[in-house]
């Protein structure tokens, strides 16, 4: 059985993060160490979103994926949304469901929040995201080009 849990500052957060370092990751994760001050502190900000995928059999619960994003309000009419910033499923573990469940489980966050629209974006030559999100029936889809800076070295 797959579940999807919203995690809150409430939760104990060391044996998640723990589970999430021990994880198979790979570059398409873009993964680095988490640490649990740095998740605390994200967790503690007001609106944030993550969620965790495990698959559970029998006694075993197995890591599948994790998401994160914000709930935001538009400044032009105050609709609430929800970027969704990253959805990453273990390479060991995917095409098991983690992703669709993830994204059904962010979909129901966003209409608890009462959120007009979820938003993502993922690179262009990302097959396997792209194949995920274009099967949940999206409203619309386009081709941007995106922008980073790193301001760390100004």
């Amino acid at each position: 059985m797959i579940i999807t849990e919203r995690i809150d500052s409430n939760h104990d957060l060391a044996p998640l993060v723990a589970e999430i370092n021990h994880a198979s990751w790979d570059e398409a994760n873009d993964m680095t160490a988490f640490a649990v001050e740095h998740l605390a502190t994200y967790l503690a900000l007001p609106d944030t979103v993550f969620v965790v995928c495990h698959q559970i059999e029998g006694s075993e619960r197995t890591l599948l994926g994790i998401a994160s994003g914000r709930l935001e309000i538009k400044p032009y009419d105050g609709a609430r949304w929800l970027y969704v910033d990253e959805v990453d499923v273990c390479v060991d573990q995917r095409r098991k469901g983690a992703g669709r469940a993830i994204m059904k489980r962010l979909f129901e966050i966003a209409s608890e929040a009462g959120c007009v629209e979820v938003w993502l974006g993922t690179e262009v030559d990302n097959e396997p995201a792209n194949a995920l999100y274009g099967s949940l029936d999206p409203t619309e889809r386009e081709r941007f080009v995106g922008y980073a800076w790193d301001v760390s070295q100004n």
